[in-house]
């Protein structure tokens, strides 16, 4: 089998040869050989570990990455698939989360008025309560869920909503009203509330799903080098499966 030095590995990635060296150290590699005089022996099988592992780290994340090459030198292979399953379960929450505030946002900006410069004044509860036509009770609900966060008036300590208030309750009000639950509302108010409206928050939104798209498309390249790093431990005997013998056991000299 052909043999490299930690160089060879690093320069194929534009890393330094420390950095190949502390990946095997962390167990993202499987334990290379050593010589006589104590230098590594690294193999294609070690090369086709790196690819894998820096394949992982933008589409799981470096922590993620590391677990899900830890399992597969520990020999369970269940482990690491979790890992991955529990990666793509994040992106499909990501994904419904970015449909309904771009659902929400849409909805707000086709209300009339939606964008007005001319904002009102400040609004007692009992006011913003008659606009929406709901009950001051149900907007102190969506203040102790984090939905509304208005400021107090000092001298009688009386509620204060102001526009930005008004918007983030006309928005939870669109929002009970389509079902969703409070939870839910309040993330999304929160993310309007960041941004600064919902106009720069439908310029954010697309930015999230463009990165939800490329990290997608890393999703499928690392599986495509996962995989291709199981067929390389099976073709050299290194078992991956539970129970089974990994690399330390199949001829290496095990981790540190």
């Amino acid at each position: 089998m052909l043999t490299l030095r930690p160089s060879d590995l690093a320069r194929e990635h534009g890393l330094s040869a420390q950095a190949v060296r502390n990946y095997e150290r962390d167990g993202f590699l499987p334990p290379a050989d050593r010589t006589p005089s104590g230098y590594r022996i690294y193999t294609e099988v070690h090369a086709a570990a790196l690819r894998a592992f820096l394949a992982l780290v933008p589409a799981f994340g470096h922590a993620a990455g590391g677990r899900i090459m830890n399992a597969v030198h520990d020999g369970d292979l269940d482990d690491a698939l979790l890992v991955v399953d529990r990666g793509h379960e994040q992106v499909l929450r990501d994904r419904e989360t970015l449909a309904a505030v771009k659902n929400a946002v849409d909805h707000l900006m086709a209300e009339p008025g939606a964008g007005r410069t001319d904002a009102p004044g400040p609004r007692t509860i009992g006011e913003l309560a008659h606009r929406l036509a709901v009950t001051p009770a149900t907007l102190r609900n969506w203040e102790g869920a984090g939905i509304l966060v208005p400021a107090r008036d000092p001298a009688t300590g009386y509620r204060v909503f102001r526009a930005n208030d008004v918007r983030d309750a006309e928005l939870a009000h669109l929002l009970r009203r389509g079902g969703y639950p409070l939870e839910h509302i309040a993330m999304v108010v929160r993310q309007v509330r960041t941004a600064g409206g919902a106009g720069p928050l439908a310029e954010a939104l697309d930015d999230w799903r463009r990165r939800l798209t490329a990290r997608g498309l890393a999703m499928l390249g690392a599986s495509g080098q996962l995989t291709l790093y199981l067929d390389v431990l099976d073709r050299a005997g290194w078992r991956t499966d539970p129970g089974g013998a990994g690399p330390a056991a199949a001829g290496g000299r095990g981790r540190g």
